[in-house]
């Protein structure tokens, strides 16, 4: 990945990573990664991030539905699953403009094009700013992604 998709990336999110490795982890899947590994290039991927951003997403979708009027434990759950599934998920990814470049090196079989690729980069994208800046910073980020859809 070239500086320049680099700094697209950086300004569709809205963050600077001071660490780029971060974000290119978060955008490798299992699959370009191993490829990449047996090719004696050493590679990470986004694997252990999706299970990260997804317990941070969760928390902070929380936090943001109660301080909305979500008063029971019923309409938080109810709401925040629609907030976290696939579908939304994806859908904020293709909005950003960040779908195209997901999938590092599996891009030629479309793996950009599913909304499970893609739901799952941006749990693996929400760990990444979370290491990289904090909790903090990922909480201002989710919030301003999601406000249109909690208010």
């Amino acid at each position: 990945m070239n500086p320049e998709d680099i700094e697209a990336i950086e300004r569709r999110l809205g963050y600077i990573f001071k660490d780029k490795s971060l974000l290119l982890r978060a955008l490798t899947r299992k699959a370009a990664a191993k490829e990449q590994s047996e090719q004696g290039q050493s590679c990470e991927d986004q694997e252990v991030f999706r299970t990260l951003g997804d317990a941070i997403l969760k928390a902070i979708l929380t936090d943001l539905l109660i301080e909305n009027g979500c008063t029971t434990r019923g309409s938080i759950t109810q709401k925040k699953q629609t907030l976290e599934d696939e579908k939304t998920l994806g859908e904020m990814l293709r909005t950003m403009g960040i779908a195209p470049i997901v999938g590092i090196g599996e891009r030629i079989i479309g793996v950009h094009e599913t909304t499970y690729a893609l739901a799952e980069t941006f749990e693996a994208l929400v760990a990444a700013v979370y290491k990289d800046g904090g909790y903090d910073v990922i909480t201002a980020l989710v919030t301003k992604w999601f406000s249109n859809l909690i208010n």
